[in-house]
């Protein structure tokens, strides 16, 4: 990801290939860890993570020097969880549950100050105060990704992904699958072809189509579809999975 001269936002935009991973263990140490070795994007999740909006400042500032663009997965779609977020530094928001048009519009209003977000400049997003930006500009940095994971958002998608504000619908397989009635792995035939639906919206819209699933393998199938933002794995997945690993390496000997 070349941000040399653009926002994450504009990266996001473009339609160049961004990957992530998500922060699950509420530790700065793993977020650290992901932003060091080379992802584009990690995502903190703050809506199944152990985490609060304290163990998420700390995540924010370890990620800071590593050149990884921060998301937040919110806890909840109340409008002050969006205004935490984004003061704590947040590079955007990961939104879950959206439902209808008008869950996602109102997503992209709490995220900038043109819409629902309160005015506040004494916060890290804006070095207590230090920062001469306009509002405007900062309103143009903030990446709003909304999770398609029910049937209500997927048949809405299009005119989601229509919204001013809106920059990913982000396909989470699992609830999409289960809200759906496909049982079987993120790369099901069934879900796939839901999927490209959302891929073929967010082309129209000129934004971006994410997605997260655990293996490099699955996530190709929905590469192919025109998805951009690659999320595979998370911290908590690979410590299972090395573990593991050496264990029966071990055992094995």
């Amino acid at each position: 990801m070349n941000t040399s001269e653009r926002s994450f936002r504009e990266c996001v935009r473009s339609g160049e290939t961004l990957v992530g991973s998500f922060a699950h263990l509420a530790s700065p140490i793993t977020a650290e860890i992901l932003g060091l070795a080379g992802l584009d994007w990690v995502v903190i999740d703050m809506e199944h993570g152990p985490g609060s909006e304290r163990d998420t400042l700390g995540q924010l500032q370890a990620l800071a020097h590593t050149g990884t663009s921060a998301l937040v997965r919110l806890e909840s779609t109340e409008r002050p969880r969006y205004s935490r977020a984004l003061d704590l530094g947040a590079s955007g928001v990961l939104v879950p549950r959206i439902n209808s048009v008008e869950d996602a519009e109102e997503a992209a209003e709490n995220c900038r100050y043109s819409g629902n977000r309160g005015v506040a400049r004494y916060n890290r997003s804006w070095s207590w105060g230090l920062d001469t930006r306009g509002l405007e500009n900062a309103d143009a940095a903030v990446v709003c990704a909304v999770q398609v994971e029910t049937e209500g958002a997927l048949n809405a998608v299009e005119e989601i992904a229509a919204l001013d504000g809106v920059d990913v619908l982000f396909v989470g397989p699992a609830d999409l699958g289960h809200s759906l009635g496909i049982k079987g792995p993120p790369d099901h035939p069934e879900l796939l072809v839901a999927a490209e639906r959302v891929a073929k919206a967010a082309r129209a819209s000129g934004i971006a189509a994410g997605m997260m699933v655990g293996t490099a393998e699955q996530a190709s199938k929905y590469q192919e579809l025109g998805f951009t933002f690659l999320g595979c794995g998370s911290d908590s997945g690979f410590v299972l999975q090395g573990a593991q690993k050496v264990a029966a390496e071990l055992r094995a000997l």
